[in-house]
């Protein structure tokens, strides 16, 4: 019965979160670059670009006939959002919009447009945006990549025309209505009856003559024809649409503090690594961040408890519930309690060794600026031998007295100066990193399988044990991680500019090595995703961690 009717397709919104840094780009300008950038590459296609490739012939012909407009949305103005895996620095939490219509002088075509061919593009699209933030250029920018892109599909008419959805009917045509509800959820003809009955719960509508769906990656309005143009504009993008990208964004923001916190707790608990003063900070902005999002849904409560529009509190409702935000609120406040808890663990670990260590200190110092001790037996000396104060022995006496006195002040300073220094250094975790060339003009690098950085380039390395020397850690590391042996051949230099690495306080020293044997038993390891020969004139396109690309300019590289 439901492939009697059929919806007719009118247009689309597919939504994007991202984090912005307005200080160094523009989200307006970068908005018209990615459509300028969308229409270049649906225009010049591959064969490898498609998913289905039994209906390449469609989706060519759809996104060569196809009206983009992208524009940036800033939703948080100030949200000083730091990413823990590449150290990029952001302020703004937002979203891309994109304005999208198949087929706009061709009503016939649109009219045959289904979801099965529809759901083909966004995927494309997040492919091609992958590629786009590449970019050096915008590394001022992080879009979400874990999520599909969210999708508003509209209609505003069917064949045949004039129905009235009634709950009957709306079961009636579950499947179809199903299909352009769920985009991304599969057009399997033997999908279940329990499926399509999900699909269809919750329309959102209190009218007769409309649909209004709102899923978690895609949701469908259908409006009649009158009603569309009548009230989509006015209506349906303030009160129903809008929402929907902003309640995604506050999820992607939740998901980033989330997967933040479950790097520093890992951070609290490696031996390797606990500057504490850094995971510290880390924390209290993660805590600024929850509190403007926590904030920002104190709104969203006021708008249910005031607001006197039905379906406007009903979409909000629907939306806090659809994308579980309590619930993942929830969880990032348990996970600030656990690394709550592992901080003071550490911090009283530390401040036993602190104790330790100023009470050795403090026997020294107490040592060395006892020499008052000298002046008293000075004075006693002076009366046991009767001598009167101003004699000539008396004089040559306070005078060496006043040496000895000046050599232990200086060593006091000097020692003050060395255990300041040293607590310094103790501040400072250390890494190395090997620089390996093959005969052919290729370099080795490995795709890191951990945070920070993760699934980036890298040359081989890591930190130093202790009671390890650098180059014992270098060897060892190279081999863990790419199971080469190598030879230390000379050293690139020491690189240690404050955020160069999102840990902390790492300073890292750069050697330049040669391969024992050959390259051929060459794979990944421990730390590693693979080991990989990159020829030297790709380096410039590649995006690498760290300072990586400094450490190869240096050793003449890239």
């Amino acid at each position: 019965m439901s492939e009697l009717l059929h919806f007719v397709y009118k247009e689309e919104f597919w939504y994007i979160s991202a984090f912005l840094n307005s200080k160094e780009v523009s989200g307006i300008e970068t908005a018209k670059k990615i459509e300028d950038f969308i229409n270049y590459k649906f225009k010049h296609l591959t064969p490898n670009d498609f998913y289905r490739q039994d209906l390449k012939e469609s989706i060519i012909d759809m996104v060569q006939n196809v009206s983009i407009e992208c524009s940036w949305v800033s939703y948080l103005e100030f949200f000083p959002y730091k990413d823990e895996n590449t150290n990029r620095a952001f302020n703004t939490l937002g979203f891309f919009q994109f304005k999208v219509e198949h087929y706009p002088d061709q009503p016939s075509k649109r009219e045959k447009l289904k979801p099965l061919l529809i759901q083909q593009i966004p995927y494309l699209l997040l492919d091609d945006l992958k590629e786009f933030f590449k970019d050096t250029f915008y590394n001022r920018i992080l879009i979400d990549v874990e999520s599909p892109v969210y999708v508003f599909l509209t209609s505003n008419n069917t064949k045949p025309s004039t129905i009235e959805w009634t709950q009957e009917n709306i079961e009636k045509y579950k499947k179809l209505i199903g299909d352009w509800t769920e985009i991304y959820s599969g057009q399997w003809e033997d999908y279940s009856e329990t499926l399509y009955t999900k699909r269809i719960e919750n329309n959102l509508s209190n009218r007769l003559s409309e649909l209004h769906f709102i899923r978690r990656n895609s949701g469908f309005v259908y409006m009649i024809e009158e009603s569309y143009d009548k009230y989509f504009e006015s209506y349906m993008i303030k009160y129903v649409l809008d929402p929907t990208p902003k309640m995604r964004a506050v999820l992607f923001a939740l998901r980033s503090i989330n997967a933040s916190l479950d790097l520093l707790f890992l951070k609290t608990q490696s031996e390797m690594f606990q500057d504490l003063n850094s995971i510290e900070k880390k924390i209290q902005n993660l805590r600024l961040l929850r509190g403007l999002i926590q904030t920002n849904l104190s709104k969203v409560y006021n708008e249910l408890d005031n607001n006197r529009r039905q379906h406007y509190t009903s979409v909000l409702k629907h939306l806090l519930k659809e994308f579980e935000i309590e619930s993942v609120v929830k969880r990032v406040n348990e996970k600030f309690t656990t690394i709550y808890d592992a901080m003071q663990d550490l911090y009283r670990k530390k401040s036993q060794e602190d104790q330790q260590k100023a009470g050795r200190h403090l026997n020294i110092l107490n040592l060395l600026v006892g020499s008052d001790v000298l002046v008293g037996f000075t004075g006693i000396i002076i009366q046991g031998f009767n001598l009167q104060e101003g004699t000539l022995f008396a004089s040559l006496l306070n005078g060496i007295v006043g040496i000895i006195i000046s050599i232990v002040l200086s060593l006091t300073i000097f020692y003050y100066v060395y255990i300041r220094i040293q607590l310094k250094k103790s501040d400072v975790s250390l890494t190395v990193d090997a620089i390996i060339e093959d005969q052919k003009g290729n370099v080795v690098l490995i795709k890191r399988k951990y945070p920070p950085f993760r699934n980036y380039f890298a040359l081989p390395g890591g930190f130093i044990k202790k009671g390890e020397k650098p180059t014992e850690a270098l060897i060892r590391e190279v081999k863990e991680e790419t199971n080469l042996d190598v030879k230390v051949e000379s050293k690139i230099g020491v690189y240690k500019k404050e955020g160069r690495d999102p840990r902390g306080n790492v300073h890292t020293t750069a050697y330049k090595c040669r391969v024992i044997g050959n390259f051929t038993e060459m794979r990944g390891g421990d730390d590693s995703k693979k080991a990989e020969l990159i020829p030297i004139d790709q380096l410039k396109t590649i995006e690498l961690a760290f300072d990586h690309k400094e450490i190869l300019r240096d050793a003449k590289l890239g």
